[in-house]
């Protein structure tokens, strides 16, 4: 449901909706859009489906598409992450962004292009076709009449969970000076400053260094936020927990041995990486998990040691539970299978994240252009996506 007084959004490259749920707490959605049909059942699940198209953003008309103040668009990263094949931003799927840029002019053509822009990505972005495509998409919202800043920005300050992203904050119209920092500030990092350092004469004079302030939340760990009563079907075996085992070098096995002698419930999160041609397993036990990735492409499902009165077992993660690493309230409904849930929580964005952005950013710039919205709540609002599903864990 959507409110005159508010302003509204258009999400692009959906997902399960995730950047909307960061999002609804100042603006309402207008629309939706993503191809994969499996996520867009999840969105509907959750949402319903009054505003959402399902399919490629190629067969969306400007007709399609409300007025709004902000279009979010989670364009697609498997050609930029340091995890992929690098293809860029001429790749077939991070190619879409070029369709989006399309709707955006054919919208600026009718006098109704969003006056605020978000491009949400992997940090690739920066460095991927030796920077050129950061360049080349920098300069485009320019040459449309855009200012533009970066932030990079980690999920784990505010949930067990290593996920950076880049965030970039497009603007036409007036930007308060309270927004604006210098390039030292919370977000930005030695990486970014030097993709924007690359950036062309015209690029760099249109660039906006964003003042967000770090959050101030208190961040769960990894122990929790997952299940302590798990059926024994989902526990391995012995004779492949001593595999995993023997896959680590001394340090990491005293690490898991140390585990063992504390009182406390312990949880490790496993990594098995090719170390010198060998493959190890390692283990950390600083209540962080690694950053959660779809079930495509070769990646598995994370691991989980998980130590109780001196006893180690081993187990994959539950959806549940990165859903609860991604900061999804407890009532969002996942896929019912395994792979459907990770695959949409690997290419999702983590709401706290957004929240924090939208209160801080989004929310004043669009007061600032006379859009109407309310900032709203305060640093509880952070707390609310990033602990509750630690809380239910607890129950």
């Amino acid at each position: 449901m959507t409110h005159d007084s508010r302003p509204h959004f258009l999400e692009f490259f959906a997902g399960g909706g995730m950047a909307r749920l960061g999002l609804e707490r100042d603006f309402d959605c207008a629309f939706a859009n993503d191809f994969d049909a499996a996520k867009c059942a999840a969105y509907a699940s959750n949402f319903g489906d009054e505003h959402l198209i399902t399919g490629d953003i190629t067969a969306i008309a400007t007709k399609d598409l409300p007025s709004a103040t902000l279009a979010w668009a989670s364009f697609p990263c498997q050609d930029l992450s340091l995890a992929g094949a690098r293809g860029g931003m001429t790749a077939n799927r991070s190619g879409t962004f070029w369709a989006f840029w399309s709707l955006m002019r054919d919208l600026s053509d009718q006098g109704r292009a969003p006056p605020i822009i978000v491009l949400e990505n992997v940090p690739g972005l920066l460095t991927s076709g030796g920077g050129q495509d950061f360049g080349v998409l920098i300069d485009a919202l320019v040459s449309g009449g855009y200012r533009v800043g970066g932030l990079v920005l980690d999920a784990a300050d505010h949930l067990p969970q290593s996920r950076a992203r880049l965030f970039l904050i497009a603007v036409r119209g007036r930007v308060p000076g309270e927004l604006v920092a210098s390039d030292a500030a919370y977000g930005i990092t030695a990486g970014l400053r030097g993709a924007v350092d690359r950036l062309s004469p015209q690029a760099r004079a249109a660039w906006l260094w964003w003042r967000l302030p770090a959050p101030s939340v208190s961040r769960p760990v990894l122990a929790d936020l997952v299940e302590r009563d798990v059926e024994t079907a989902i526990w391995r075996s012995d004779a492949k927990l001593d595999h995993l085992l023997s896959m680590m070098t001394p340090a990491h096995l005293a690490a898991v041995e140390a585990a063992e002698r504390s009182s406390e419930f312990r949880v490790g999160a496993v990594y098995r990486r090719m170390r010198q041609g060998q493959q190890r397993a390692e283990v950390r036990y600083d209540g962080m998990a690694g950053c959660l990735r779809t079930l495509k492409g070769g990646s598995s499902r994370q691991l989980l040691l998980v130590t109780q009165s001196g006893r180690t077992r081993l187990r994959p993660m539950l959806a549940v539970e990165g859903a609860r690493l991604m900061g999804l309230p407890p009532d969002y409904e996942l896929p019912g299978k395994t792979t459907a849930a990770f695959n949409l929580l690997g290419d999702g964005v983590c709401p706290p994240v957004v929240v924090h952005i939208s209160r801080q950013i989004l929310a004043p710039l669009s007061r600032s252009l006379n859009l109407g919205g309310d900032m709203a709540g305060d640093d509880a609002d952070i707390a609310k996506l990033s602990l509750a599903a630690a809380g239910a864990a607890r129950l």
